[in-house]
């Protein structure tokens, strides 16, 4: 432990919860470092030896990495849609955190923090030395420009809902141009989770008017050379990063890094990585069991596993009829056989869901039964909500989210007893995003986060004024809920957060607005020539230490 460094007063009740067998070690560590501790001190309390890293000496500088990638549209990271465009750019923008692929979360920009004894006030210290491409120096005026950004209404981030619900302007200070303080409306335990949430890529305060394109200075290892919308994106080794590397010179090794729009038909792609045409498709929007089961036995293809927090949500707009009344929603969940759908939809690798947006593996889960099949009470609940002859509804599901659309194929054929009858409108997956907000009936991508308490404060509550956020595509809004889930935000005793969560799940399944039919394990299969490269469960790339073999 740093001479220096303050333990919160909660990283203690963290142990005592430890030692009473009432949390994981790894869930220590996590908690830990969100109080500030660094990853090395919170494994040293426990007896932990933190990982060194070790590399071979034949680390090789140079070389083109091919990444097969749909190239989005984009302009504000704030307002992301999906993981793919972040992957691409945050080779360029970085952030204030990492969040690695065990889930602990660590310093990057800001290179240490500090909470007080309430989780209310967060005191950050911005990395010295750091420069954006362009030369400007980074401070702590690009950090507050940034989260300023997430929390302007005008500019529609998705962030408005996770970070907007507990900060808003007058709570942040610049204290110097390398310290800020966080003065939070609650108490937050997550607000370094926060800080790796995709979208939330730093940006130069300077330049940075909207659109990353027209000024890709970020302070990544990276700079943005092409960005063709549908066709390619191109990055090339900066000379300057601020982190050195293996060799004591800057990192990146890689020169070059392509990220090639093949379109989103996978066959293509998985042959092009067999060929070696290509070393990696990127899987946020591909079906990861077709990729895994096409390529486990090459011989030159890695296969590297990961369970995860992923998963597809059925959602439906409660601002719009028939989904206003709860009768009518619960009758379609009830129509989800979840084991079935599982196994043909995503062929038995993951977990079956409960229609609340909580993983059985996060840690404030808590453990409810699988709901049945019962088509019989859907017909029941639908004839008291006044269809008695059943009801005619439309879903919009992505073409190239195989699973996506398996899934919809299972419901509408399960459904039929119940008397839904569902007409399936499949779309390309880019037009699905331009209007996955707006759909009344849909099948959403969500991916993993490491806290239960995440997505709900994405997706499922409004802002200041009542108006839902930006993310909440379903516009419910819940009193209880939101009231329950920013209690759980800010308590840190894990039991008591789980027990607040017992209440906010029962709530979600049974006058919630999505169904949650499973959750899915994913894969990152990258040729053996790329090195040093780990699965992240949030399905993010990490190359700035990786490497390729000649």
């Amino acid at each position: 432990m740093r001479k220096d460094e303050k333990v919160h007063p909660g990283v203690r009740e963290l142990k005592e919860n430890l030692d009473k067998g009432m949390l994981s070690r790894r869930e220590f560590l996590r908690y830990a470092t969100l109080l500030g501790m660094s990853a090395a001190a919170a494994s040293q309390m426990i007896g932990l030896t933190w990982p060194k890293k070790l590399f071979a000496a034949d680390i090789k500088r140079g070389g083109v990495l091919k990444v097969s990638q749909q190239v989005q549209k984009i302009d504000h990271p704030a307002r992301y849609s999906w993981l793919m465009p972040s992957n691409s750019m945050r080779m360029v923008f970085e952030y204030m955190t990492l969040t690695d692929p065990d889930n602990v979360t660590h310093p990057y920009l800001c290179e240490s923090w500090s909470a007080s004894d309430d989780l209310k006030t967060w005191t950050w210290n911005v990395r010295k030395g750091v420069k954006f491409n362009n030369g400007d120096p980074f401070t702590a005026d690009d950090c507050i420009f940034t989260i300023n950004q997430w929390i302007n209404k005008d500019v529609k981030s998705s962030l408005l809902g996770l970070v907007g619900s507990y900060l808003d302007p007058t709570g942040i200070e610049k204290v110097n141009d390398y310290q800020f303080k966080l003065h939070l409306k609650r108490a937050e335990i997550a607000v370094p989770e926060h800080f790796f949430q995709y979208t939330a890529q730093v940006l130069n305060h300077r330049t940075f008017e909207g659109d990353m394109k027209k000024a890709p200075h970020g302070t990544g290892p990276f700079t943005l050379e092409t960005y063709k919308e549908g066709e390619i994106c191109v990055v090339k080794r900066r000379k300057d990063y601020w982190q050195k590397g293996f060799d004591g010179k800057p990192l990146p090794y890689i020169d070059e890094i392509r990220f090639i729009d093949m379109g989103g038909e996978l066959a293509p792609q998985v042959a092009a990585l067999k060929s070696a045409e290509i070393d990696l498709i990127d899987a946020s929007d591909n079906p990861g069991p077709q990729i895994m089961m096409a390529v486990k036995k090459d011989a030159h293809i890695n296969v590297l596993p990961v369970p995860t927090a992923t998963t597809r949500v059925m959602r439906m707009r409660v601002d719009m009829k028939p989904w206003s009344d709860n009768r009518v929603r619960m009758a379609l969940k009830l129509c989800q056989n979840r084991e079935k759908i599982l196994a043909l939809a995503y062929q038995g690798e993951g977990l079956q869901g409960q229609d609340v947006h909580v993983y059985p593996k996060h840690p404030e889960y808590c453990k409810k039964p699988i709901p049945a099949y019962q088509p019989d009470k859907a017909k029941k609940l639908l004839a008291e909500a006044g269809y008695p002859n059943g009801i005619d509804v439309n879903i919009a599901v992505g073409s190239e989210w195989t699973d996506v659309v398996r899934y919809a194929e299972v419901l509408k054929q399960d459904a039929v007893p119940a008397g839904i009858r569902v007409n399936i409108q499949t779309m390309p997956t880019s037009q699905y995003w331009e209007k996955w907000t707006e759909v009344d009936l849909g099948i959403t991508p969500w991916t993993h986060r490491p806290l239960g308490t995440m997505v709900p404060n994405l997706a499922y509550i409004a802002d200041e004024s009542g108006k839902p956020v930006p993310w909440n595509e379903t516009r419910w809004v819940d009193k209880e809920f939101t009231e329950l889930l920013a209690k759980a935000s800010g308590t840190l005793d894990v039991e008591k957060r789980r027990q607040i969560f017992c209440e906010l799940e029962e709530i979600q399944m049974t006058r919630g607005p999505v169904g949650i039919a499973y959750w899915m394990n994913t894969w990152m299969c990258p040729n053996k020539r790329l090195k040093n490269v780990k699965a992240h469960p949030n399905l993010v790339f990490l190359f700035n230490e990786a490497w390729l073999e000649a």
